[in-house]
């Protein structure tokens, strides 16, 4: 565990690489969601294995996140790849990294590939899609949502979540309460510049997306296959949004074959530059 000062915020951050010292194969970004999310969900998951697979695995908590800071302003998509590209740099990250993200998170990892194609190896969106202007619309519904049912009984809202789902979950609704009533995160996300087409269209390197099949975003997946230059989708039959905690051996499955592949065809193409 470690916490980074990247020069605009404090960083929660784990890094975790191959556990007999060798000299790891790739950098992983493994990027959580929102509000209810942390690095807790990769690093009770798959960022263990894929650390024993021989890859550097970078985890971190997002502003307002976990162990981070909590600014009281600057939650729009572009702070959040801001944030990621500072701690980055910080780290001194300077090959091309694959990113991985979650939610909200895999928005945000593919607006980084976006803006910086020459470091992103691969993007792989779990349950995730880039910022469009329907993303847009969605989130700003789902945040909207959320600060009316605080507002009308917070402590009623938390009962039931602990009732219906869990104590955990419901700890982590009182952080996320916390978080959208303290600072301008539902502002600043409703206000989030996003992608056009174009823009989406450009991003070259390989992307993988993970959906589960009873979630509304696997309707997406005709789309970025037709869109995307080079992507693949997986639907796993059963599973709704968070398929990530409930199938996480799958999903990790499909991600470090992703990655695996991704290295092999980078290795061959520079073998092929030298000769």
């Amino acid at each position: 565990m470690a916490m980074v000062d990247t020069g605009q915020l404090r960083v929660h951050v784990q890094r975790m690489g191959p556990r007999d010292g060798s000299v790891p194969t790739a950098t992983v970004v493994l990027v959580h969601g929102l509000l209810t999310d942390s690095l807790a969900s990769y690093y009770f998951t798959f960022g263990p294995p894929f650390a024993a697979a021989g890859l550097d695995v970078i985890m971190f908590d997002l502003r307002g996140h976990g162990r981070s800071g909590r600014p009281a302003s600057g939650y729009s998509l572009d702070d959040n790849i801001d944030d990621l590209e500072a701690l980055l740099d910080t780290l001194a990250v300077t090959g091309p990294v694959h990113l991985v993200g979650n939610s909200y998170g895999g928005t945000i990892a593919f607006g980084y590939a976006a803006r910086h194609p020459e470091r992103a190896a691969s993007v792989c969106l779990i349950e995730s899609e880039p910022a469009t202007a329907s993303w847009s619309r969605n989130m700003d519904g789902v945040l909207q949502q959320v600060l009316h049912e605080l507002a009308f009984n917070e402590d009623l809202a938390l009962a039931w979540i602990a009732d219906n789902r869990s104590h955990n979950t419901a700890r982590l609704a009182k952080g996320a309460a916390r978080l959208i009533r303290e600072t301008t995160l539902a502002q600043d996300m409703r206000t989030s510049a996003v992608l056009t087409e174009d823009q989406i269209r450009a991003v070259h390197c390989p992307v993988l997306g993970v959906y589960g099949g009873d979630s509304e975003l696997a309707l997406l997946t005709p789309w970025l296959e037709k869109l995307l230059p080079d992507c693949r989708t997986v639907v796993l039959p059963g599973h709704e949004h968070s398929v990530l905690v409930e199938a996480a051996g799958v999903v990790g499955g499909h991600v470090l074959e992703q990655i695996q592949k991704t290295n092999a065809q980078i290795q061959a193409a520079t073998a092929a530059a030298v000769r």
